[in-house]
């Protein structure tokens, strides 16, 4: 993975990193409002009081490589488990239930990587391995204040959750009616905000115990979610990036497109993490679906100035956890303090620790 400076963003041209097939064009986003009705009527309960606790997981890593970045050297943590099958997406695929149905579908594009390309993706080391619910169908991840945020998806079993990361365990949790579809998540101050798929529905919840406190509304689908300072970014399954107030959650501009150096698109962005760099600037880390891949894109442009290959990942799995071809990667999430990420899927018994090295 090759990143460049903020001051060098605008000159050299990248290498295209990935060649997806389009997915079908998702509903146009619009302006949003807000209405002060609630998810549910019921505050959460808490399920447990246990703090994080270490995990005992074994930790195994990967080879790493190693590249220049214009005589800076970097540390930078990314990466995202993905099964052989297919990189997670915010949506389901059409082998789940009817109920559940996911994106037109569509042939797969290829999970090979272009011929020749100019930069090698970066792969992941695994730090260490965190217990998780394997019927936990996440569909959005966050960490904050040493815990867990976490979206599950399905119509009649989407959830929002704070769970401990040492054990697993859901510390408080709320059920979505059964007519939405949980999505990408994000935490802001004291509010979470957790999208849903095809309803126009983003519901804002109190961020330490998830008492729910209103809804926003929106056009289109929703994906994923991620945000910096002064806004939110928000994917729709496209090869585009909404931006959106971060108190109104209404459209700020126009969408962005995300393109590589050669002009590509990179179709089926979906699950975000917003990363705000000191020397490269703001970055968004995207799941790209069907593909084993994690697009690093400026949020300013969206030109794709790295990739991460996260295909080692789904060997670190128990195989029979991968059966389901629904059980793919989903949930990035950073821990700025750390520098590391952490990466879950869907009904994945594990959430990953991982990190990523770039050196001169």
């Amino acid at each position: 993975m090759i990143l460049r400076p903020r001051a060098a963003l605008g000159c050299a041209a990248f290498a295209a990193c990935v060649l997806l097939a389009a997915c079908g064009e998702p509903l146009p986003q619009g302006a949003v409002s807000s209405t002060a009705a609630a998810p549910s009527e019921d505050a959460a309960a808490p399920a447990s009081a246990a703090g994080p606790a270490a995990a005992s997981a074994s930790v195994v890593s990967t080879a790493i490589r190693s590249t220049t970045v214009r005589s800076t050297t970097i540390r930078a943590a990314a990466a995202a488990p993905s099964s052989s099958v297919a990189s997670a997406a915010a949506a389901p695929s059409s082998s789940v239930a009817s109920a559940a149905a996911g994106p037109p579908s569509a042939a797969p594009p290829s999970t090979d990587a272009p011929d020749a390309p100019l930069f090698d993706p970066a792969e992941v080391s695994i730090l260490r391995a965190l217990p998780h619910d394997p019927q936990a169908f996440t569909q959005g991840l966050a960490l904050r204040g040493g815990l867990f945020y976490e979206s599950t998806g399905l119509y009649g079993r989407s959830s929002v959750r704070i769970v401990d990361p040492g054990t697993g365990e859901v510390i408080y949790s709320q059920a979505l009616e059964d007519g939405y579809f949980g999505e990408g998540l994000e935490v802001v101050g004291d509010r979470v905000i957790q999208l849903t798929w095809r309803e126009g529905t983003a519901f804002v919840w109190g961020a330490e115990t998830l008492a729910p406190l209103g809804r926003y509304t929106y056009e289109g689908e929703g994906w994923g979610l991620c945000a910096f300072e002064d806004r939110f970014v928000m994917s729709d399954g496209s090869s585009s990036l909404t931006l959106r107030d971060l108190e109104t959650f209404e459209v700020i501009g126009e969408e962005i497109p995300v393109r590589t150096a050669g002009g590509d698109p990179v179709e089926r962005l979906n699950e975000l993490e917003c990363v705000g760099d000191p020397v490269y600037g703001d970055l968004v880390y995207a799941n790209i679906w069907l593909v084993d891949r994690i697009a690093v894109i400026d949020a300013d442009d969206g030109l794709v100035v790295g990739m991460v290959d996260a295909s080692a990942l789904s060997g670190e799995l128990p195989q029979d956890s991968l059966a389901d071809p629904d059980n793919v990667l989903n949930g990035i999430a950073y821990d700025p303090d750390r520098g590391v990420f952490y990466l879950g899927g869907k009904r994945w018994p594990r959430i990953f620790e991982v990190s990523l090295d770039t050196l001169p």
